[in-house]
């Protein structure tokens, strides 16, 4: 198993160097929040992910949680954990301090995240669910509800689920049959069955609050007749109550994070919002949940990184191409092989790349919560805009990158004794988490770029373009920004002739549109690793920072270009071959012998 690492140098770069937090935390309100408190937060943090959550990783995978008198039983190392994660008030971070959180900005948060994720991701949506539970009472729920239940969660005394599929409606959740019946006291009988409830149950703390999507008696059909409520498993009076865990499903991976069938027979809740507006106040926790599922591919992919390097820098295998590299060895480390740096470079481009562009968005969800004016619609546009690429994108390179993992590893990489393979069935599930990365491309495309006329596209396109026009003369990056520009620039006019061909012919846009989350992936993380290489050019030209630290980012974002960027030209040719192409066969004809 790898050995995690927190790779707080990159963390570092991004948030003092690239990004400077500092001066964005003094810009939005949390002008007490310098590098003299953010470094002692990222080495806290640090020691956390490194010496406590991550041993219990593989714990988790070999001991799994199960079911014992009808409650689900979790592995005895995940207890320590969560008391050290209560005990630092990580998980109250970000939270409001009238409701005794640390009231830190939401990207500080996410750093924390980033490196919990890579550490334990099974046992991270505990907290990260339980974070989003908290923000849809915060946003939605009446102060009763918010006095009486928001203190426990952010403590981590209680913690939080979603309770949103069915086993008929997927992510149809129009067609959800759970029903709510009012009662007298202004409580709700809550009966149905959910599916997929992920940490549904558990013995790590006292409580658990259910926040259940369900139809009141004279709801109107599909999305517009949703209600949220607030179920506890545990009542005031310390009754359990009527949620009860029908089975575990068995995994591919995760096996140390329940995921649960749940039956909700007449349980006690309360609406939460309006009525009828459950769907909108159960986007609060979605929104935030798919970058947290952005995070969890990120930090795998981390993770499989870290093991691939170490692994190829220890195994002997021939001789380098050029001649032996380390002659006082019987072979040559199979870093030295041109195929494997591939392997590795792609791994660093890909996860370096994402973790900029995920801290970015962090950074424009501080502003979409505390800023104001046009810089706050701005914020939000960005936000709106970036999720679904984040989520998408980064989900479906934590996948390759964990594969990649495993090829390093050669057959070493297949077995349980090394770790990898279970980075690769853990990381799988985030491509299908909270709306599956299809969905996110419709959402992308349907509702972010046409729904808006392009206009949340050109406000990312004009940062980006201002910053290639600002530094198009640099020095030593001048072709790679060039590079970023023109990418660009072709999205731009890609964007136009789906948009275009669209009005002709709506399948057009909709059967280019995972292609088009991912060639927006790429194009973005062209800018991130301009801004980086423009960062680090300039300190080594300053005679600043760790120089070999420093060019390597600028050969990586050279790597980044000439390898993988490429890949844009492909996704263009596949999305303007039309919607025929998927057409062409009848119902029918798929199920041919």
């Amino acid at each position: 198993m790898p050995q995690y690492k927190a790779p707080l140098r990159d963390i570092r770069f991004l948030v003092h160097d690239v990004l400077d937090f500092p001066s964005h935390y003094a810009a939005h309100g949390h002008a007490e929040i310098g590098a003299d408190l953010i470094d002692p937060v990222l080495e806290e943090a640090a020691r956390f992910c490194e010496n406590i959550l991550a041993p219990t990783y593989r714990d988790g995978d070999e001991t799994g949680t199960h079911m014992m008198n009808g409650r689900v039983v979790t592995p005895d190392s995940y207890k320590g954990a969560w008391k050290a994660l209560t005990d630092g008030q990580w998980n109250g971070i970000c939270c409001d301090p009238d409701f005794g959180g640390q009231g830190l900005p939401h990207s500080l948060g996410m750093i924390f995240h980033d490196m919990a994720e890579s550490a334990n991701q099974p046992w991270c949506a505990l907290f990260t669910l339980t974070q989003g539970a908290i923000r849809a009472i915060e946003a939605h729920a009446d102060d009763a509800l918010k006095q009486k239940y928001l203190p426990k969660m952010v403590s981590g005394e209680w913690t939080g689920t979603m309770m949103l599929t069915e086993s008929h409606a997927g992510s149809d959740l129009g067609l959800l049959r759970t029903r709510a019946e009012p009662v007298d006291d202004g409580s709700y009988r809550i009966s149905g069955e959910k599916i997929f409830i992920t940490w549904s149950d558990q013995d790590l703390t006292d409580n658990i609050i259910h926040l259940v999507l369900a139809k009141l008696p004279d709801a109107p059909a599909g999305p517009k007749g949703i209600s949220l409520f607030l179920v506890p498993q545990v009542l005031d009076d310390g009754r359990r109550n009527s949620v009860k865990v029908a089975k575990i499903e068995e995994k591919m991976g995760l096996k140390s994070s329940p995921t649960g069938v749940i039956n909700l027979d007449a349980a006690t809740g309360w609406l939460v919002g309006k009525p009828h507006n459950g769907l909108a106040a159960m986007f609060t926790m979605m929104n935030s949940a798919r970058l947290d599922v952005a995070f969890e591919g990120l930090g795998l992919a981390e993770l499989s990184r870290q093991g691939a390097v170490e692994y190829a820098r220890d195994r002997l295998q021939m001789r380098a191409p050029g001649g032996a590299q380390y002659p006082d060895k019987p072979a040559d480390p199979i870093i030295v092989h041109p195929d494997v740096r591939r392997m590795l470079l792609t791994q660093k481009s890909l996860v370096e790349g994402s973790r900029m562009l995920g801290y970015f968005t962090a950074m424009q969800l501080d502003i979409a919560l505390n800023g104001t004016g046009e810089e706050q619609q701005k914020a939000d546009q960005l936000v709106a805009l970036l999720t679904p690429i984040c989520k998408g994108f980064f989900t479906e390179r934590g996948s390759e990158v964990a594969d990649i993992g495993i090829q390093c590893f050669g057959g070493h990489g297949y077995i349980r004794e090394h770790g990898m393979e279970q980075i690769a069935r853990d990381v799988r599930i985030t491509r299908i988490y909270e709306g599956t990365n299809g969905i996110q491309a419709i959402d992308l495309m349907r509702r972010k770029v046409i729904g808006s006329d392009r206009r949340l596209l050109d406000v990312l396109l004009a940062d980006i373009h201002g910053f290639c026009d600002a530094h198009r003369s640099h020095a030593l990056a001048a072709d790679l920004i060039a590079s970023a520009a023109d990418a660009a620039a072709e999205w731009s006019e890609l964007t136009n002739r789906l948009l275009e061909g669209g009005r002709l012919d709506p399948a057009l846009p909709m059967s280019a549109a995972f292609e088009y989350m991912e060639y927006a992936g790429y194009v973005c993380l062209a800018w991130c690793w301009v801004r980086m290489a423009v960062t680090a050019a300039d300190q080594l030209a300053a005679g600043q920072g760790d120089a070999l630290f420093l060019q390597a980012k600028i050969d990586t974002a050279r790597f980044y270009m000439a390898r993988i960027l490429p890949r844009t030209e492909s996704l263009k040719i596949s999305m303007l071959a039309g919607p025929e192409t998927l057409s062409s066969l009848s119902d029918e004809q798929f199920f041919m012998a």
